[in-house]
């Protein structure tokens, strides 16, 4: 199987990619590999402390209702009282997943819908994050750690055939409709420092190919781009535009994969609720 793009193949209306392949056969299949039915998150910490990248603000929170608005006299009927928040953060902050509209070359997104759609006073028209579905199907993780007995080093350009051969020793094989995470150990090595943003090791183009020709629903890593970095000379994240420039998949980006990798699972359930962002 070779598949040089996604477009098309769902419709020239398509918005959504390859989370067209999450049918209720593949939601079934991912139920099926539930054996211990211990839950793990997958989530990076979010808070005013979190690593972010030099151009984005850190997370902040304010309390819009607290115990010292009692204390100064505000009322409480009935003897009620509560707390509210409100939590600021940038889109691309601590563990979240690219919608296609992310990404793109040209004047065109995924699928030739046109870039231009994209403004900032409504967001994105066309492949926005509200096209995201909820996600269940069979996980999938390539532990490069264990492969290479420690996390990898600055830099380290992940191969088509790294891929292949840990897959391979695992005794798993990448199929339609995954969910394929990849334990690089950047985050276990660099967590809370903002070197975490700089040199980290990825997915190499060949790598990201070998994915989308497996044609899996969502690629995912422990670092903050899934790609390695800096991009190869001449190119700008160019993986970014393999997976969901031409293939139409998300990429989920900034997982924590210590306790999964510690479970040791040969694949398992993977859920994910993107919010229905407008």
């Amino acid at each position: 199987l070779t598949i040089v793009s996604n477009w098309g193949r769902w419709g020239t209306d398509d918005e959504v990619g390859s989370l067209n392949l999450l049918t209720t056969e593949t939601v079934l299949t991912g139920i099926g590999q539930v054996r211990q039915g211990r839950v793990i998150s997958l989530a990076q910490p979010l808070g005013p402390q979190s690593a972010v990248a030099p151009h984005r603000t850190r997370p902040q929170r304010f309390m819009n209702r607290d115990a010292g608005d009692y204390a100064i006299g505000a009322r409480s009927p009935g003897g009620f009282r509560f707390a509210e928040d409100t939590v600021q953060f940038a889109s691309h902050t601590g563990t979240h997943l690219d919608a296609l509209s992310h990404a793109w070359s040209g004047d065109e997104l995924y699928n030739g819908h046109p870039a231009a759609s994209i403004r900032s006073t409504r967001g994105a028209g066309r492949c926005g994050a509200e096209k995201l579905r909820p996600i269940v199907t069979r996980g999938l993780l390539i532990d490069l750690v264990e492969a290479h007995g420690g996390p990898l080093p600055p830099s380290w350009s992940i191969s088509a055939d790294d891929l292949a051969a840990t897959s391979r020793a695992a005794g798993v094989e990448p199929g339609s409709g995954d969910a394929v995470l990849i334990r690089t150990g950047w985050w276990e090595r660099h967590r809370g420092h903002m070197d975490y943003h700089d040199h980290e090791p990825g997915l190499s183009t060949d790598a990201a190919s070998w994915l989308a020709e497996r044609d899996i629903a969502l690629a995912g890593a422990d670092n903050y781009a899934l790609e390695v970095q800096p991009s190869p000379p001449g190119t700008t994240f160019p993986v970014h535009l393999i997976l969901l420039h031409q293939h139409g998949i998300p990429i989920l980006e900034n997982l924590d994969l210590r306790e999964l990798s510690a479970a040791r699972p040969r694949s398992f359930l993977f859920v994910a609720t993107p919010l229905l962002l407008q």
